[in-house]
């Protein structure tokens, strides 16, 4: 017997001697893959053939087995098979819609996966006809937005959407797959928001439509104008820029926001579920890429995304009722776990006893500071890259800045702090009320603490770096004065500097450490050139040159390094140079007060100063300071994906597709569910 026989489904076996039965349906299959055409002898055959249960794992196999020769004898009837499947979508009997979705999934995934090496054209051809192709995938794709958009099965819509996943996930390489142009031209574009802007669709169906379109907008996004992406870029979803994603967490469970929704709201839900509490009150969060691209293409493409991420609202009577812990062990591939409706068990802390607010941005940070603890996994990696580049988006929109700026609207946000030896474990419960921007720096220099390590993140460093850069030109810009601990940046940023110079060897081998170097040295020149326009108070400048001068120590012995690194002749000699000159303003600030404090040491008969008596001596001696202006510091190249950050996308997106692929099994929507709710309708 062949392995495909022996996949086959068996009605009964009569005696050890003689073969067991097929099913009739496998025997309808058996006759499609004949050189015959199967209806010539049987007029109701097709008819038939959508009443029968699919075996899928047989179908999907014979495709599989099929050779080259047999593929031409047989296209005739593989195409008529396609388009008696799109037919049967049109169908009253539900039965009948079932069995022919399930059935085109197999077509998509058995021809793809017998055809990994043939190109786009001649699976077309083989699928329906290369010259019937584009009529058979517009009525494909109008039937299923007919169905997605109707008042039908919620099973069916979800069976929907798995066909549409599956279609989109046949190839490693989304860009690769041929057919996917007829989804561009056939666009479902209102079909999925439809969805989402539905309570009940959206309850049910929001993640696979939300990583639908993610998916969709990644297609050949670089080559050509893809309808998908102009679509989500003009969205403006007004009746949800007022939902926050906290309110969507707690609605999924109190249907408390059952009059409002839309693509907006829906994704800031998604992300908003990323949190899981355990017994010990630790946060984890199992990394969804696919949810953090929808919410990356949502905040690049379209302005009005800004709007909701920024939107506070009030949260009255939150649950305190403690809810059963979702366990942290992920039981599906990372990045691609449907978030739980459930695992927000840790509301932000109040501001009033009986009222807090909260809003997409919170959560997002605070998903972000979890993520961002452990980068040593490829998929928490690609996450946290894809966390810093939303953030980069953020700290350049004029709207998400003002927002976070606004000293009228300050919020508690409870950032995660990686455990460390050096430093106890945080337990402070009052966490200041402060405008956003504060959150945002402290997630900075959070980073920068913790991954000095041997396996150094060079692009998130030079990412946060960014982002801190982006921040302070805005606050320059427009002279905000934000009070806020910059001693702990300033601190982060020189251990950091001295981290690079500890391990230069190690370091240079991978990595173009003076260009990280460069973009520290130049936040301390902003602070130094401009810090009179936004540092809160004359003390905090005091404090800055006293953070200079009290570690010049660092700056001193990376002054020495990028010297000797510029006038030899190597790799590293224009990047180390430019760090020579952008230290200038710093040894100035060194060279003139270095003196100064220890001639005020020795007149004074003192071994050591104190803090309040270096900054006297700072203070005294501001007038016979002489500094350089430096230019271009307040400047800074703004966030493009194209070309610098084409390839990470482009193997995330394959990440993510391979993943939904593993994960889209026909199995979670069982025949036999599926069967028995449709088994009274005739």
């Amino acid at each position: 017997m062949s392995q495909v026989e022996k996949k086959a489904g068996l009605l009964r076996r009569t005696s050890s001697s003689k073969k067991p039965l097929k099913e009739k349906v496998v025997l309808m299959y058996d006759e499609i893959f004949a050189k015959e055409d199967p209806a010539k002898n049987n007029a109701r055959f097709w008819d038939e053939l959508f009443l029968m249960k699919v075996n899928l794992e047989y179908l999907e196999s014979k495709l599989e087995s099929v050779d080259g020769e047999e593929v031409q004898r047989i296209q005739d009837n593989i195409n008529s098979l396609f388009h008696h499947c799109v037919q049967a979508l049109g169908e009253e009997h539900q039965i009948k819609v079932v069995n022919a979705l399930q059935t085109l999934c197999a077509l998509f995934r058995g021809v793809h996966q017998k055809n990994k090496s043939a190109s786009g054209f001649d699976i077309i051809n083989m699928l329906m006809g290369f010259d019937k192709a584009e009529q058979r995938m517009k009525d494909l794709m109008e039937r299923l937005d007919s169905l997605l958009c109707g008042d039908g099965s919620e099973s069916l819509k979800s069976l929907c959407l798995k066909l549409l996943l599956c279609l989109v996930t046949v190839t490693d390489n989304i860009s690769q797959n041929t057919i996917l142009e007829y989804v561009m031209i056939n666009s479902i574009f209102e079909a999925i928001l439809q969805i989402l802007s539905d309570v009940s669709s959206r309850g049910q169906h929001g993640y696979d439509a939300v990583v639908l379109l993610a998916l969709l907008v990644n297609y050949r996004k670089y080559e050509s104008v893809n309808p998908y992406i102009v679509k989500l870029s003009i969205v403006d979803d007004e009746p949800t820029l007022d939902v926050s994603m906290l309110s969507l967490s707690v609605q999924y469970k109190d249907k408390e926001e059952e009059n409002q929704g839309g693509f907006f709201s829906t994704l800031t839900s998604m992300v908003g579920s990323m949190f899981i509490a355990d017994a010990d009150e630790k946060l984890s969060v199992q990394t969804n890429e696919a949810i953090l691209l929808a919410l990356y293409e949502a905040v690049h493409l379209n302005r009005n995304f800004i709007t909701v991420l920024a939107q506070s609202h009030p949260e009255i009577d939150i649950p305190t009722t403690p809810t059963t812990p979702t366990p942290t062990t992920p039981t599906t591939p990372l990045g691609t776990t449907p978030p739980s409706l459930d695992m927000m068990n840790n509301p932000e802390l109040p501001l009033d006893p009986n009222l807090q607010t909260s809003n997409l941005l919170i959560t997002f940070l605070k998903y972000a500071s979890i993520v961002m603890q452990d980068t040593k996994d490829e998929h928490r990696l690609n996450s946290a890259r894809l966390c810093l580049i939303i953030l980069t988006c953020i700290a350049e929109d004029q709207y998400a800045d003002a927002f976070l700026h606004d000293d009228n609207m300050n919020f508690r946000v409870n950032l995660h702090r990686m455990p460390m030896r050096h430093r106890k474990k945080a337990v402070d419960k009052n966490i200041p009320s402060r405008p956003l921007v504060c959150a945002v720096l402290d997630l900075m220099v959070e980073f920068i603490v913790t991954h000095m390590m041997k396996d150094f993140p060079m692009d998130l460093y030079l990412r946060c770096v960014q982002i801190i850069h982006k921040l302070l030109c805005y606050q320059k810009k427009c002279r905000i004065r934000l009070h806020y601990t910059w001693r702990e940046l300033w601190s982060a940023l020189i251990n950091l500097l001295k981290f690079l110079l500890s391990n230069e060897t190690t370091l240079l081998a991978k990595h173009n450490i003076f260009h990280l170097a460069l973009l520290v040295v130049n936040l301390f020149n902003m602070f130094i050139t401009y810090g009179d326009t936004f540092l809160p108070t004359s003390n905090s400048y005091d404090e800055l040159y006293y953070e200079i001068v009290r570690m010049h120590q660092v700056f001193d012995n990376l002054y020495c390094m990028v010297l000797r690194v510029s006038t030899n002749t190597g790799q590293w000699k224009e990047a180390a140079s430019k760090v020579t000159h952008a230290l200038v303003n710093v040894r100035a600030i060194i060279n003139h007060f270095n003196p100064k404090i220890e001639s005020y040491a020795a007149v004074n008969h003192i071994s050591q100063l104190s803090e309040e008596q270096v900054l006297e001596v700072v203070r005294s001696n501001y007038d016979t300071l002489t500094l350089k202006l430096q230019d271009g510091l307040d400047q800074f190249e703004r966030y493009s994906e194209q070309p610098k950050e084409a390839a990470f996308f482009k193997e995330l997106v394959r990440s993510i597709s391979l993943n939904v692929r593993k994960n889209v099994s026909l199995n979670t929507l069982s025949q036999d569910v599926l069967l028995k709710e449709f088994s009274t309708i005739s």
